[in-house]
């Protein structure tokens, strides 16, 4: 078997710029198909959302020097602390033999307590960079599982049937003037929307191996998926029509 190569490693992940700029491409067509729908600004949240994910991928995938020198400096001093402490507590062998059972085992319960609180202080501090990078990759992830829902909501009141103006509407009933084409397009921009989100999302896991970040990665995955499943049900819809009216012509 071969090697491989950085090139190969490359050619597997995600590109960020490039991810950017189908988001940026795609905004455009929405733009000159639907100048004046809200679907716009959907579009521009999105691209926005997928300039930030950049700089902060790109952000938490570098190493932090600064944090992790203050963290060793922080571990160094309570190391320190805990060495002068244990000189300073000195009991002699004949104090610890005089010692009765309870006394011995409230000793032994306080020095474990001690050991425990030090590991804890410990761990703490050796996962404030990865905590940090986390929350700031959680913070954009909730920011695209909104815009998720927002995509979402501009769909829901777009039927296929209503593009056909049968029936009567009541006072109630949202105003739809999209041809079939035109709302095959529309719903088309939101399914590409969903699939851009989830592609955003998963620039956060190449670089930064977190279990919560993948859980919410994956969960966004999931919620694009299912939501585009139920678009592309309202475009074969739409493409049986067009048929049925080509068919009637």
């Amino acid at each position: 078997m071969g090697r491989f190569t950085s090139e190969d490693i490359r050619n597997r992940n995600l590109d960020a710029d490039k991810i950017v700029q189908s988001t940026a491409l795609l905004c455009r067509r929405i733009r000159e198909r639907f100048p004046e729908r809200g679907i716009n600004r959907v579009c521009a949240d999105l691209q926005k959302a997928a300039e930030e994910t950049k700089a902060r991928a790109a952000w938490i995938a570098r190493p932090h020097w600064a944090i992790r020198f203050a963290i060793v400096l922080v571990v160094g001093l309570l190391l320190v602390l805990t060495a002068r402490l244990l000189l300073v507590i000195h009991l002699d062998v004949r104090q610890i033999q005089n010692l009765n059972l309870v006394d011995f085992l409230q000793t032994l319960e306080a020095a474990i307590n001690d050991i425990i609180l030090i590991g804890a202080a410990l761990f703490f501090f050796f996962t404030v960079e990865n905590r940090l990078k986390r929350r700031r990759a959680l913070q954009t992830l909730h920011e695209l599982r909104s815009l998720a829902h927002v995509i979402d909501m501009h769909q829901l009141t777009k039927e296929p049937y209503r593009a056909l103006k049968r029936g009567k509407s009541t006072a109630s009933s949202p105003v739809e003037d999209m041809t079939l084409f035109e709302l095959s397009r529309y719903l088309d921009y939101c399914s590409e929307m969903l699939s851009l989100i989830g592609k955003i999302s998963a620039l956060y896991l190449q670089e930064f191996d977190d279990p919560v970040a993948l859980g919410a990665v994956n969960e966004i995955e999931g919620l694009t998926t299912n939501l585009s499943r139920k678009i592309w049900q309202k475009i074969m819809i739409v493409h049986s029509l067009e048929e049925a009216e080509k068919g009637n012509n």
